[in-house]
């Protein structure tokens, strides 16, 4: 299944959260441009990994990992302790029901979009950013959603503040590391049909992440901490 046409020779991403959607289309478009892949996902969600590492003869390695528990994440810091990536790159996402208020939303439910999309990226950044080479690139996927500046007519309220919070916590890690030469990436891919985003998404999969793909590459060693949507265009804080 390789694909000859656009290789990149000798670089690896390490993907967290691609079984499915946005992070295994991620996975994909990296082998076709002839990287080596690392994609993890959690248990019982990895049938489609497992079908595409067996069809990409080794060029797809699949780890498993639940990123809202902290043993796992310590567990895949073990097992890949001593490697090297060019890119370390975190997807994880959950909302609440779309109608939900933070006047209406129960506090499991806060919590369970908090720890998942802003506590538990940061958590594994913190865990895996050692394996990153000096001047790789350390992404996550955010969304123009967690823009504050952007929120003119609410809606979404839990799942942006969880973005925003996400955003905040890597301008936090990004000033903690100033004098790191890494790339540091917020992406927003857009509004995409998945799961996620539903059948009246704007975007295809095939619009979004091909696009998000190459404005990573292009922002490859510029240091610092960038918040981009998947055209490359700069998100408002």
């Amino acid at each position: 299944m390789q694909d000859s046409t656009t290789k990149t020779a000798h670089k690896t991403v390490l993907l967290i959260g691609a079984s499915r959607g946005l992070g295994f289309a991620m996975a994909e478009e990296y082998l076709r441009r002839g990287w080596h892949v690392i994609a993890t996902g959690r248990a019982g969600s990895m049938e489609k990994l497992l079908q595409a590492a067996a069809a990409w003869q080794g060029a797809l390695e699949v780890e498993t990992v639940d990123i809202t528990i902290e043993a796992d994440v310590e567990a895949l810091r073990r097992r890949l302790e001593g490697r090297v990536v060019d890119v370390l790159f975190v997807n994880a996402g959950v909302k609440n029901d779309d109608g939900e208020t933070i006047a209406d939303v129960s506090t499991e439910e806060f919590v369970r979009v908090m720890v998942t999309n802003a506590l538990s990226p940061m958590r594994v950044i913190e865990a895996l950013q050692p394996l990153v080479q000096p001047a790789g690139t350390i992404g996550v996927m955010s969304s123009g959603q967690g823009s504050v500046a952007n929120n003119v007519n609410g809606n979404y309220e839990v799942y942006r503040g969880s973005k925003a919070a996400l955003n905040m916590f890597m301008r936090s890690f990004a000033a903690r590391h100033q004098h790191d030469a890494k790339t540091l990436l917020l992406m927003a891919p857009g509004w995409v049909r998945t799961d996620m985003g539903g059948p009246q998404a704007r975007l295809s999969i095939e619009e979004s992440i091909p696009n998000l793909i190459d404005t990573m590459q292009a922002y490859e060693g510029r240091s610092g901490l960038h918040y981009l949507d998947y055209l490359g265009r700069v998100v408002p804080w």
